[in-house]
């Protein structure tokens, strides 16, 4: 994994989790890292083990020159689409970094230029770049925290180990109980289309 795309101006790694659940919030993050970062776990976040996640998460915290984490909810998911939601979310995660990054780079092969901040998108970018890797950690714990927390009150579901995507248990509960208020009802996927009605 290479540490920096460039070494001049501060550069922000953007990423988000969330995107292709059934339930839940979408959530991003971007990270600006020091010159010197590193960890011999970081790694894109469905590389690393849940464990090793928050080990990382706590040293990507004490230790990155600026993080942020948002979230966009559901309701605006179903109103605006999945795909504007995630790049609303990085925005909002940019928009809240208390220093300001001079270039972005984005895991993905596109992005809503974010006001005029040169950015680069880039395939699998989480186990190419630290700071997009960092960035896939916070939004991917992050996100899981917020599902365990959800699961408290739908303990049908099973987001405490789904986290909201699409397992056979989880399209098993939504068969016998239904849609609840998180469901994402504009995701045109069995059978959460069948339950809308």
């Amino acid at each position: 994994m290479l540490a920096f795309f460039q070494n001049k101006i501060p550069e922000a790694g953007c990423d988000e989790a969330g995107r292709g659940c059934y339930a839940g919030p979408v959530f991003a993050a971007a990270v600006i890292l020091p010159s010197d970062f590193e960890h011999p776990l970081l790694n894109d976040s469905k590389k690393v083990k849940e464990p090793d996640r928050y080990t990382l998460r706590t040293f990507i915290e004490k230790n990155a020159t600026s993080f942020a984490v948002a979230m966009v909810s559901v309701e605006e998911i179903d109103s605006i689409n999945i795909l504007r939601a995630s790049f609303t979310a990085m925005h909002c995660a940019i928009d809240q970094l208390k220093n300001k990054a001079q270039l972005l780079l984005i895991d993905g092969n596109r992005f809503i230029p974010y006001k005029k901040i040169p950015h680069h998108c880039i395939i699998k970018g989480d186990g190419k770049y630290a700071a997009i890797a960092a960035a896939s950690i916070l939004a991917k714990t992050y996100r899981d925290d917020y599902m365990k927390q959800l699961h408290e009150a739908f303990p049908e579901y099973k987001w405490n180990v789904n986290k909201g995507y699409g397992t056979a248990a989880h399209r098993n509960a939504i068969e016998q109980y239904g849609l609840t208020m998180h469901h994402r009802k504009s995701f045109n996927i069995q059978p959460v289309q069948k339950n809308l009605f």
